[in-house]
């Protein structure tokens, strides 16, 4: 079992940054690729950017590529996703997530993911 804890949402302007934390339990935090997704009002949960086990893999949506980073501290048990350059479009609730895979690509499907956060509110004004 691996509980995840996301924290740093909150309400900003266009353009500014944050930084996403995703805290996980358990020991076995490296052996999980790790993903970033977000959910707007209305709209179907979509993943925003993952990191394989190894650090050694990342993906970006389209949408965010360019402004975004996701990085990960095996050492803290943490993920986080730096954004920059945000805007209102970004505005949604984000959600970490763990796979407990150690290929060396990433998993791009909510289905593939075996635990998820809470989420943590994004909201961007204009």
């Amino acid at each position: 079992q691996v509980w995840l804890v996301e924290s740093g949402g909150g309400l900003v302007q266009a353009g500014d940054s944050l930084r996403l934390s995703c805290a996980a339990s358990g020991r076995t935090f490296r052996s999980y690729g790790m993903g970033w997704f977000r959910q707007a009002p209305g709209k179907e949960r979509e993943i925003v950017a993952a990191i394989n086990w190894s650090d050694s893999n990342t993906y970006y949506a389209n949408s965010v590529k360019g402004r975004f980073t996701i990085s990960r501290d095996n050492a803290k048990n943490t993920v986080y996703l730096q954004m920059n350059s945000l805007t209102p479009e970004d505005t949604a609730v984000y959600y970490c997530a763990a796979e407990q895979h150690m290929g060396p690509g990433v998993s791009l499907g909510q289905n593939e993911y075996d635990y998820w956060g809470q989420g943590t509110q994004v909201t961007v004004s204009s």
